[in-house]
């Protein structure tokens, strides 16, 4: 009997075991196969502007659901990618409605952000709501009666689940308006575009004016610039310049991932920035701002920063940076690699387009070392803290910024020139950062992946064919002193912070960043270890007085001219409604005229390594002045 059930229960456990392999067989067959997909909802938006001047726009989002639901969530995404900060883009809805054909529709919100309807299994509705427009950023939406701009992730909402859903756009322009945008026009349907999936709806920003347009090609692609507004620029000039930048980024990255790209540039009284697309780019600037030259080149900075994202962060993507959870913050590390890399590939390559010579490049990085510098908050946090704290931090810059915190634009732009240099020189020119960029859209683009901090110092390792180890403990993750001579050696540079005239006087130096408001002269910042925040100046303070006299800020700025370091000076001034003397010793001011000069005696190595670095020939010795 006992033999009896024992036998039993060995074929009990064999028949299980034959199941659970053939589930497994089944299972792994399945997954091979790829898993049944749900097919998506229809969904169809009209984007509509009838009345520009009161700055709403009206939404009407169609939707067929593939089946019958009782309830469904709209959800409005709270940022944008490329703008780390929580916007709260639902905070401009109104006018809210959801109906069938025959019927309206209960709906409710439940979360700042999400509208749930009553659908009651009914499988086709359509909601209509209004979105008010009156901020002019890269990032949000303006409607008035000069043009129309906006970023989909502040427009339209999406079904919850549902973001891999496609969807079309039909605008209906005011008046003679036209659209630019870089979504596809569908064939046959005038102002109608589609988006593959919301991620492309939310990456493709459009604008609607009386706007100019400036077209070019690049390997074969069409290019166009967009210009909305009247300014000083020199269109023929922008379209020849635009060219040589992106035909030097295609250059180095060797290949054009897009079909066509648009600049969508939109000219302001004030103000400037931009936001990167997978094949466009918004832009704002001066409308005067093209003039001077150093104003212009800005400009074209500009461009070349927001086209080269086009590879950098677009598609070379970091760790949390895609598929993006629109609902909160997308945190990564690696800010001061997506936009401090891209902030030193913009200079370089207007260099390597012929648009600034080695000398002015040379120039700007010293003057960027300068700003980095003169920044107290270098000391106390690291880029990749910087990086991480972007959504809190860095859209939010106070009074205590600069003692508190680093700029990974910045800070991340010389990281990459001493990252280019230490690669040149560890594989004796072999490799450069260029290669770097090539390998990770090679490796993770190219394969569907997203990369790492340690994916990003393995590839650096990789090419310098050496260990960095050292190099990102101290000046990634820590919060050392950049090492700019010794890296700058290697071609032939060296980084001198001192005036060339030895008999150049100290000037007293206070420490405090002054402010003209209307007639009061305020206190703006006062910089951690300056004269002024050591004896007790404060940010908001008003000054009335210098040494019982009045003054404004030319008059000050006059006044202290004449002060010798280490002289008393007594202010009064406002502290909110208390009325204050403090009575401030001065310090000299730091001698910091920064220059990038070549060295007297440079070896072939360095020759040549400078060469390959900015194209050019290593430029002679500086003449010593008497004296010196």
């Amino acid at each position: 009997m006992i033999w009896v059930l024992s036998e039993t229960m060995h074929q009990h456990h064999l028949s299980l075991l034959v199941f659970l392999l053939l589930l497994l067989i089944v299972s792994s067959s399945a997954r091979s196969q790829g898993a049944p997909r749900r097919t998506p909802p229809e969904i169809s938006f009209t984007v509509s502007m009838p009345r520009p001047y009161t700055h709403l726009f009206e939404v009407e989002m169609r939707v067929r659901l593939a089946e019958p639901r009782a309830q469904t969530d709209l959800v409005m995404p709270v940022w944008t990618p490329g703008s780390y900060l929580i916007r709260e883009y639902a905070r401009h809805v109104q006018d809210f409605s959801a109906e069938t054909p025959a019927r309206a529709l209960a709906w409710r919100k439940v979360t700042k952000n999400t509208w749930r309807i009553d659908t009651d299994g009914e499988r086709e509705f359509i909601v209509r709501y209004r979105v008010y427009a009156n901020e002019l950023s890269v990032r949000t939406n303006e409607l008035n009666d000069r043009h129309a701009f906006w970023n989909n992730a502040a427009l339209l909402m999406y079904i919850d689940g549902y973001l891999d859903a496609p969807a079309t756009l039909r605008i209906i322009p005011y008046g003679n308006w036209r659209i630019a945008t870089g979504l596809p026009q569908l064939d046959g349907q005038a102002n109608v575009f589609r988006a593959e999936n919301f991620d492309i709806l939310y990456d493709s920003p459009v604008l609607v004016s009386d706007f100019h347009t400036i077209e070019f090609q690049a390997r074969g692609v069409p290019h166009r610039i967009v210009i909305d507004g009247e300014g000083n620029y020199d269109a023929e000039r922008i379209r020849r310049d635009a060219q040589r930048i992106v035909e030097a980024a295609i250059e180095m990255m060797g290949d054009v991932p897009y079909r066509d790209y648009t600049f969508l540039l939109m000219l302001a009284p004030t103000g400037g920035g931009g936001l990167e697309h997978l094949n466009s780019s918004a832009l704002i600037w001066r409308r005067f701002g093209f003039r001077p030259e150093k104003d212009y080149r800005d400009f074209l900075a500009l461009m070349a920063h927001e086209f080269f994202h086009l590879w950098n962060v677009k598609r070379i993507r970091p760790d949390a940076l895609g598929p993006f959870d629109y609902t909160r913050e997308n945190y990564t590390k690696l800010l001061w690699v997506a936009e401090g890399l891209t902030s030193y590939y913009e200079n370089i390559l207007l260099l390597r387009a012929g648009l600034i010579s080695d000398r002015d490049y040379l120039q700007m990085l010293a003057e960027a070392i300068k700003n980095l510098q003169s920044t107290p908050g270098r000391l106390v946090m690291s880029v990749e803290e910087a990086s991480f704290d972007a959504w809190i931090k860095y859209y939010r810059r106070d009074e205590n910024s600069v003692n508190s915190q680093v700029s990974y634009y910045d800070k991340g732009a010389l990281l990459g020139a001493l990252l280019d240099l230490e690669i040149r020189r560890r594989s004796d020119g072999r490799r450069s950062l260029d290669d770097v960029m090539r390998y990770l859209y090679a490796e993770f683009y190219r394969k569907g992946r997203n990369y790492t901090p340690e994916d990003f110092a393995r590839a650096c390792e990789l090419m310098a064919g050496a260990s960095l180890a050292e190099f990102f403990e101290r000046y990634v993750r820590g919060r050392d002193e950049l090492p700019y001579n010794n890296v700058f050696e290697a071609v032939g540079l060296q980084l001198r912070t001192k005036s060339e005239d030895p008999n150049k006087p100290p000037k007293a130096y206070l420490g405090a960043q002054l402010a003209q408001e209307g007639e009061r002269l305020m206190v703006r910042a006062v910089r951690a270890g300056t004269p002024a925040y050591d004896q007790g100046l404060n940010a908001n303070d008003q000054i009335i007085a210098l040494d019982g006299k009045r003054v404004d800020l030319a008059s000050f700025n006059a006044r202290l001219e004449e002060r010798r370091p280490g002289e008393i000076i007594r202010l009064t001034l406002f502290r909110a409604d208390d009325l204050r003397t403090l009575e401030i010793k001065l310090g000299a001011e730091p001698d910091d005229d920064y220059r990038l000069v070549p060295v007297q005696s440079p070896t072939e190595a360095q020759r040549r390594l400078y060469r390959a670095w900015l194209g050019a020939p290593f430029p002679p010795p500086l003449q010593q002045k008497t004296g010196e």
